[in-house]
């Protein structure tokens, strides 16, 4: 194997991943969170709460809170199209339960492991979307709207634990998903809004 500092830049961010990924899922395991981490990616664990937001936002806020919802429904379709059917098409990165390199170096938890690319975690993307634009549209509301990051990046790290992404994938949807979530709120503020007081 060649000495780290013969690799090239892209070899050392794999390599780096490689570690980290088994940081977070092998030598940082803890027994108890097994479950809750493969209950917290299922929908399930995550739908109601969604569901719970959008009754809310629309009940409360009557028109601007039905376009909310239009709004934060599209974009979270939107997200879904780009990570799963433009960028992991393009990446095709072996997810970490099917790469010949770590498959056998990792706990793998999962009941399945899915066959499309790993990066980026379509997760991470939709989850921190929904944050992003649920902080940007509400935060004028109350700032503990910012909670919604600490909820995505739960069910984010919960992908690394049992095995089916790796650390960047997260670390990529996150980002595109934040910067997704950020101009769609955007422009929902300034063509709508909920009318919420400074």
């Amino acid at each position: 194997m060649p000495l780290l500092e013969e690799l090239g830049f892209y070899q050392r961010l794999v390599h780096a991943d490689y570690a980290l990924m088994l940081k977070l899922n092998r030598d940082w395991q803890m027994p108890f969170f097994d479950n809750i981490a493969l209950f917290i990616r299922e929908s399930t664990f995550w739908v109601p709460f969604y569901v719970f937001l959008l009754l809310y936002i629309t009940i409360n806020y009557g028109r601007k809170g039905f376009w909310w919802a239009a709004a934060l429904l599209g974009l979270v379709a939107l997200t879904d199209l780009l990570s799963s059917h433009v960028i992991k098409e393009v990446f095709f990165r072996p997810r970490p339960c099917r790469d010949e390199t770590m498959a056998h170096q990792i706990r793998f938890l999962a009941k399945t492991c899915g066959m499309n690319g790993s990066f980026t975690s379509s997760h991470a993307t939709n989850h921190f979307a929904i944050a992003t634009f649920i902080y940007q549209t509400m935060k004028k509301k109350s700032p503990w709207w910012g909670i919604a990051f600490i909820w995505a990046g739960l069910i984010s790290y919960a992908q690394v634990y049992v095995g089916v992404h790796y650390p960047f994938d997260i670390l990529g949807g996150a980002i595109l998903g934040s910067f997704a979530g950020f101009i769609a709120a955007r422009l929902f503020n300034h063509q709508t809004g909920l009318g919420l007081a400074s």
